[in-house]
C-alpha cells in the first residue's frame, strides 16, 4: 500500500541484511549471498588512505522464498586493502554489467591474504588485504527481480 512515504523495510518482509566476515569460514556464507549479484565498474570505489574497497551490488535476496526472484541493492565493502587487481575486464568500459560467481580467501606467501571475487565470464577482482574484515549490508528494500528468473547455472 502507497501511503505517499518511502517504503521501508518493514514493508518487505524480512528486515535488511547486514552480515560481516572475518574469517574464511564467515567468507563463505556472505559469497553464498553475493552469488549472482550484479554491478559495474562505475559501481565500485577503492579509498587508498582508508584502505576500503566497496562495490554496490544489486544482490538476489536467497533468504527469503518468494514466487517473483527479488533483489536488493547492497553495499558490499572490504576492509584492510592494500592493493586492487583485476583480470579479463575491460577497465575503460564502466557501465559493463558484471555477475559475481564467488568470493574466495587465499593467502599468498608473498603477498598475504587475498580475496577474489570471481565473476561471470572469467573475469576476477582480486584484493590484498592485511587482514579478513568484509560488511555486506542490503541498502535498498527487496524489489522484483527485473528478469522474473533465477540465474540458471547448469
Amino acid at each position: 500500500m502507497n501511503d505517499g512515504r518511502d517504503a521501508g523495510f518493514m514493508d518487505a518482509g524480512a528486515g535488511p541484511l547486514r552480515l560481516g566476515a572475518v574469517t574464511p569460514d564467515d567468507l563463505l556464507i556472505l559469497s553464498a549471498l553475493a552469488q549472482d549479484a550484479i554491478f559495474s565498474l562505475q559501481d565500485t570505489g577503492w579509498d587508498r588512505a582508508a584502505g576500503q574497497f566497496s562495490l554496490l551490488i544489486n544482490r538476489l535476496r536467497r533468504e527469503e522464498r518468494t514466487d517473483i526472484p527479488e533483489r536488493a541493492r547492497a553495499l558490499l565493502v572490504v576492509q584492510h586493502v592494500q592493493a586492487v587487481a583485476s583480470r579479463g575486464l575491460d577497465m575503460a568500459d564502466k557501465s559493463a554489467p558484471l555477475v559475481i560467481l564467488s568470493l574466495t580467501h587465499d593467502e599468498d606467501a608473498d603477498r598475504g591474504d587475498v580475496i577474489t571475487l570471481d565473476l561471470a565470464g572469467g573475469g576476477a577482482l582480486r584484493l590484498v588485504v592485511s587482514a579478513l574484515e568484509l560488511v555486506l549490508r542490503d541498502v535498498t528494500r527487496p524489489y522484483a527481480a527485473p528478469s522474473g528468473k533465477m540465474p540458471d547455472h547448469s
